[in-house]
């Protein structure tokens, strides 16, 4: 071969693996992507007393996304209340935290303002939750869901 044939040959094959390589980012295979885009589904849940935690939950849950994190993930979830003033946000576990049927289960518990706030715009009511989960309990896990009021997302591997 000619050194000409050869370049042509290296820039085609470095051509051809580059473009191959785009496609991985939606892989199950990148473990930057093992859970992929949130899903929102709209709910009506039926008013029930909760023993275990009184607050209420959220109005809606506008985003989630879960990262890698050594030792587990990090769930980030934002949340839209009704009015300004909604504090002490936390993802709550449902069925102790195990998954049921490859689903991680959680809702989206606030504490209400004390007194009558304005609504306010979108921005300035959004709230941001974290939670972390360990490897161990992601053993098993398809798909993670947090729930509101108004609606569920979840996002799935």
């Amino acid at each position: 071969m000619t050194r000409q044939t050869t370049r042509l040959i290296a820039a085609l094959t470095l051509t051809t693996l580059l473009v191959a390589s785009c496609g991985f980012r939606e892989s199950r295979l990148n473990p930057f992507n093992w859970f992929g885009r949130d899903r929102e589904e709209r709910i009506q849940l039926a008013d029930e007393v909760i023993l275990r935690d009184p607050r209420p939950l959220v109005n809606e849950v506008i985003s989630l996304k879960v990262d890698r994190f050594p030792g587990g993930a990090i769930i980030h979830t934002f949340g839209l209340p009704q009015t300004q003033g909604y504090w002490n946000g936390e993802l709550v576990p449902l069925n102790d935290e195990l998954p049921v049927k490859g689903v991680l289960s959680y809702e989206f518990r606030i504490s209400p303002p004390p007194g009558p706030r304005p609504a306010g715009t979108q921005p300035s009511r959004e709230v941001v939750i974290g939670h972390f989960v360990s490897d161990q309990t992601l053993l098993g896990v398809r798909s993670i869901e947090v729930i509101a009021s108004q609606n569920r997302r979840s996002v799935r591997r």
